[in-house]
């Protein structure tokens, strides 16, 4: 028996502001979408391009609060870059920096929801 990664997932509140989020600072377009046929919910899977491994938004019609409680926010993904001062800039420039090591050579972005995106270097 072997596992193999498919996706993760993300609840968000905002469904286009994350989906421009993704774009922008991640380079993430659709892969495809699942949506209720009462509009309860609605999941959009983001993907690299290069990669199988897909990110799953869930959007949720009947969430009431204006954010998601995301703990301590210890847990996160990891996403690798070719260049790491060209990203750094664009981050930058968006604001959404949350915390920098600079001993460890990474950085994490947090998206609309405060979600940490772990910034690597690529191998």
């Amino acid at each position: 028996m072997k596992f193999t990664f498919a996706h993760n997932n993300f609840n968000i509140v905002d469904l286009e502001k994350s989906l421009a989020f993704y774009s922008e600072a991640l380079g993430l377009q659709e892969d495809h979408r699942k949506e209720s046929a009462d509009g309860s919910f609605i999941l959009v899977y983001l993907g690299d391009g290069k990669t199988s491994h897909l990110l799953e938004l869930t959007w949720l019609r009947d969430w009431e609060k204006e954010n998601y409680n995301l703990g301590d926010n210890e847990f996160h993904l990891a996403f690798e870059v070719d260049n790491m001062e060209e990203a750094h800039a664009l981050h930058k420039k968006m604001g959404c920096i949350c915390y920098e090591n600079p001993g460890m050579g990474i950085y994490f972005i947090a998206n609309p929801d405060g979600y940490w995106l772990e910034i690597v270097p690529a191998k």
